[in-house]
């Protein structure tokens, strides 16, 4: 891939950079980096970005095989200054997972006030009374899969622990822009839908490269390096650190 490029639009005519995609993607290639060179052209702040830094974030979208069509809300590429990352919302993450083929079943929601009727700490298990709805006020997220082997598992954060996680692991959020400011339901979701299969699910080695990638300026495609310039989406997808029960890998609570 170029050292030096102009622009987007002239990497994605370079004749490395589509043997890259038409390698990974095949015939869906040309479809693909005409997305992308019509989603930079609508994005001042895209546009703005290190062009190289805006492609091999594509490129890792592509080898993950999830569109970065914002209208499907599968990955996105997001600019942070004038650099731009790699980052899979909650579809894609559930996309991973049954993908897999170990997933029964996997969800993320909202829950309102008055939907949680009690918690089981031993278990993990929360229970619930929809009827019981009082408000459109919505009190946290929960997560929840089902393996084929029949192990499940459910995850419940509070929307204020969500908002201190997103102020502590952000920096953009901090700051007042950015997807956290943007779509704050859909980074709600993919949150607490991270944190469970990264503490509790199978995860696939695609799963994997999507942690890693999630949030990171892609340095280089081949050797995989990759920097945090947001935050550590690793260190973030397994902080627990504020006053809630979470159930912990080692079967603690806190």
């Amino acid at each position: 891939i170029m050292n030096t490029p102009a622009t987007v639009k002239s990497l994605l005519s370079n004749q490395n950079v589509k043997a890259k995609f038409e390698e990974i993607l095949k015939e869906r290639a040309a479809g693909f980096t005409a997305n992308l060179a019509v989603m930079v052209n609508n994005s001042s702040a895209l546009s703005k970005c290190d062009p190289m830094t805006v492609v091999s974030a594509a490129v890792v979208a592509a080898s993950l095989n999830l569109p970065l069509d914002p209208n499907l809300g599968f990955a996105a590429v997001v600019p942070f200054g004038n650099q731009a990352s790699f980052q899979i919302m909650y579809k894609g993450l559930i996309q991973l997972a049954m993908r897999s083929g170990q997933y029964q079943t996997i969800n993320v929601t909202e829950v309102y006030e008055g939907e949680m009727t009690g918690e089981n700490r031993v278990t993990g298990e929360y229970t619930f009374d929809f009827s019981g709805k009082k408000s459109d006020k919505i009190v946290g997220y929960i997560a929840y899969f089902r393996l084929v082997n029949g192990f499940e598992k459910m995850e419940y954060w509070p929307i204020e622990k969500i908002e201190r996680h997103g102020k502590r692991y952000s920096q953009t959020y901090k700051k007042g822009f950015g997807l956290w400011k943007d779509d704050f339901e859909s980074m709600a979701r993919k949150t607490v839908l991270k944190s469970l299969i990264s503490r509790w699910g199978i995860l696939s080695i695609e799963m994997q490269n999507a942690v890693k990638y999630d949030q990171g300026v892609v340095r280089d495609v081949e050797s995989g390096a990759v920097e945090y310039v947001d935050n550590d989406p690793i260190e973030a997808a397994f902080a627990d650190d504020e006053p809630v029960t979470v159930r912990r890998a080692n079967g603690k609570t806190k």
